[in-house]
């Protein structure tokens, strides 16, 4: 463990307890706590939300890939962001995985491959429609998200990492929030963390492996978010591969939106961008 960590895992769990606090379990979501979908019991864990109504029909997925700066978080920080989802008619999956500086990148892309190895090998068991496989990702979750995209769809990237992409598998579409799309000169001591030494950016920058096989992208960030800057660069490319993608920026002067406000589920601008991105999602149903 480092100081660094230690002071961002306090003041983060600390925002997001005041967050939450009160909130309970929608009445119209059955949920599934505490699967394991890899060999490490703590880490490597995940919850299924379903909407209450749709029974044992298959269901479209979404995957969460939970921010928290490569260091903080687990599946119950995101626990009612993802059922807010699942309301929707999603089956949603809630991952933990593992966080540096205990364990450093690709750790993190390796979990989320397991969750989606995980997704296709139960379909049957849990009702998934894994036709349609969507994912969500904000901040450092936004970036492994964007890289694990490009993993699935970029054979040279995915030769560059210990392990294999599914078989077949392509995202329908993703939505990347407030993503770490690059890591930059200030992000200096967390790359420090998550990167292992004498590796360059280049492995960790989602543009750099963007294809035109890149899946359809929902770019999301705010007018108060530090990562704003991030996203045109990223957007620049979608565009140049000829990706379908929307690019939204949530937030007025009068009403600002800052970092991750989408995950607020008592914020009325957060639920209008988390509709929008499930209203891009249905388009490739």
């Amino acid at each position: 463990m480092s100081e660094l960590s230690d002071k961002i895992r306090q003041m983060f769990g600390e925002g997001d307890k005041v967050r939450d606090a009160g909130l309970t379990t929608p009445w119209d979501v059955i949920r599934q706590d505490d699967i394991q979908y890899g060999e490490d019991p703590q880490w490597q864990v995940m919850d299924l939300y379903r909407p209450r109504n749709a029974g044992e029909k298959d269901l479209p997925v979404i995957i969460s890939f939970h921010g928290g700066g490569w260091v903080y978080g687990d599946k119950s920080v995101y626990q009612f962001y993802c059922m807010s989802l699942a309301q929707m008619g999603f089956a949603v999956v809630n991952f933990t995985y593992r966080l540096a500086p205990d364990f450093q990148y690709p750790a993190p892309l390796e979990d989320m491959n397991l969750v989606v190895n995980w997704v296709l090998d139960h379909a049957g068991e849990y009702h998934l429609d894994t036709r349609h496989v969507f994912g969500v990702g904000d901040s450092a979750g936004g970036q492994g998200l964007g890289l694990y995209a490009a993993f699935t769809s970029n054979p040279e990237y995915a030769a560059l990492l210990p392990f294999d992409p599914p078989e077949g598998f392509a995202f329908s579409a993703v939505a990347l929030n407030c993503a770490a799309f690059d890591m930059g000169e200030g992000d200096q001591p967390l790359k420090e963390l998550y990167v292992p030494a004498g590796m360059g950016d280049e492995m960790v920058t989602v543009s750099r492996w963007v294809t035109d096989a890149y899946p359809p992208t929902y770019v999301m960030t705010a007018n108060q978010d530090f990562l704003k800057g991030n996203a045109p660069k990223m957007v620049a490319t979608l565009m140049e591969h000829e990706i379908p993608l929307v690019m939204a920026c949530y937030g007025t002067k009068e009403k600002p939106q800052a970092h991750v406000f989408h995950c607020d589920v008592r914020n009325t601008e957060g639920n209008l961008c988390n509709r929008e991105e499930v209203a891009f999602f249905r388009r490739y149903l």
